[in-house]
């Protein structure tokens, strides 16, 4: 009696039975991809510093240069991907990460290392919004929520596998292992690139303007002027301030300072983030389906800012097994908390953005979650080195919870229900029939 069926109830087959075939080839190189991350992300300072020997600041100030170049280079690649299509767009962010990384192998003078650096930063820049808007081409919108958080558990089933591997293989004496590495995240991305190139050149192509293609000429200031645009940038930065920042950067800051724990429990918590992602992302799709994301994200916000009181606590026993494992329990919770904000987050910004917008979107929604990773770390930094640790924990859950304000009060208003993930109801075709009241349910907080 419905013009269209809904997604079938979540389960792994349901959701694999469900995806179209193009979907199936993305998530299917995603573990590989990501694999190759792992393999480098945690060593990348040692690399710089201990095995080509640079400067341990200006390590640093290379390190900076990706996150920087991205930045700059997200609002012209969300405008290319409008023009030329995300696809056009990714296959030279994947050839750009291959080049960078196997000149990163061979980088004996920090010349050459900000060259390689640069390549991945440029390529960093367009890729997070060349795979939202292309994924969005893809999977249709009743599925982006689910397709959204399975590929997040595998992208962290992926650089988990890459971390222990890497831990094995690297040894600082032997220059050979970090090249070993660092080839083999050139060639995780190869196979994504082979799908870009072939059994995906048919998507997400050039994107068709209708009418006398003005659409084209839209700037980043009208695309802030829509309604519900401005209040989504803002929640992207706050989000992205009081998560991701800290827990690459104030967190590990604020546990070897305050909490006097060693790398090996720093380690510990890290491997606890990824295990409760692979673990739980599933389940925790299955009870978010069909509920608001703005409340959704709200609960997020008050979940993180248990993560961070209880990374506070370890003040209280520093140097103790009890820092050690308070600090994997913030890093825990914190990991539950991307579970509801991974699946969500990037559905909004596609559900909220027009087919010929949406790299635009994406890359404005990516430029504010950058800028927060720029400003956030020498914020962190002050604060934890001045020994001010207080306000640091306290500036956090203040920010955790501005966030579900944010959320609710601000943008829930703003958004479609649709838009906001809650199911509209069935079209009823047949004019002679009435559809029956729908009898109330038990609602519960995220509704």
């Amino acid at each position: 009696m419905s013009s269209s069926a809904g997604p079938s109830p979540l389960t792994l087959r349901s959701f694999w039975h469900d995806l179209p075939r193009e979907g199936k080839l993305l998530l299917s190189v995603v573990v590989f991809e990501f694999i190759g991350t792992g393999l480098v992300l945690p060593f990348n300072i040692v690399y710089l510093h201990e095995v080509r020997g640079f400067a341990l600041s200006d390590a640093g100030l290379l390190l900076a240069l990706p996150p920087l170049v991205g930045f700059l280079v997200v609002g012209p690649g969300g405008a290319a991907i409008d023009r030329w299509g995300a696809r056009r767009i990714l296959i030279g962010a994947l050839v750009l990460q291959v080049l960078g990384n196997v000149t990163l192998a061979f980088a004996a003078t920090q010349a050459v290392a900000a060259v390689a650096l640069l390549l991945t930063g440029v390529a960093f820049g367009v890729s997070w919004p060349g795979f939202q808007a292309f994924i969005a081409a893809v999977i249709p919108s009743e599925l982006r929520q689910r397709y959204f958080g399975v590929n997040f558990t595998l992208l962290n089933l992926g650089i988990g596998i890459g971390g222990l591997v890497a831990g094995v293989v690297v040894r600082v004496d032997h220059v050979a292992t970090f090249q070993a590495i660092y080839l083999g995240d050139a060639l995780s991305y190869l196979p994504a690139l082979f799908l870009m190139i072939v059994p995906l050149r048919h998507v997400a192509g050039r994107v068709v303007h209708h009418g006398d293609g003005s659409a084209a000429k839209v700037s980043y200031l009208d695309v802030v002027r829509r309604p519900a645009v401005a209040s989504m940038l803002l929640l992207s930065f706050v989000s992205s301030y009081v998560g991701y920042a800290q827990l690459n950067a104030g967190m590990p800051a604020y546990a070897r300072s305050v909490g006097e724990i060693s790398t090996q429990g720093l380690g510990l918590a890290f491997a606890a983030n990824t295990l409760v992602i692979v673990l739980l992302q599933l389940v925790v799709l299955q009870r978010i389906e069909g509920r608001r994301r703005t409340r959704i994200i709200a609960v997020m916000g008050a979940v993180w800012a248990v993560s961070w009181l209880l990374l506070g606590a370890t003040g209280l026993v520093s140097g103790t097994w009890g820092a050690t494992m308070l600090v994997a329990a913030c890093a825990s919770v914190f990991a539950f908390g991307e579970t509801l904000l991974q699946p969500t987050v990037p559905a909004l910004v596609n559900d909220l953005a027009p087919d010929h917008l949406r790299g635009r979107y994406n890359a404005a929604s990516s430029a504010a979650f950058q800028l927060a990773q720029i400003i956030a770390p020498p914020i962190a930094g002050f604060l934890i080195g001045h020994h001010l640790d207080s306000v640091y924990i306290g500036t956090l859950v203040v920010g955790c919870l501005l966030l579900g304000v944010l959320a609710v009060v601000r943008l829930e208003p703003q958004l479609p229900p649709g838009v906001n993930g809650v199911r509209e109801p069935e079209l009823v075709t047949d004019p002679d029939v009435v559809p029956e009241p729908t009898p109330k349910t038990r609602t519960s907080t995220l509704e």
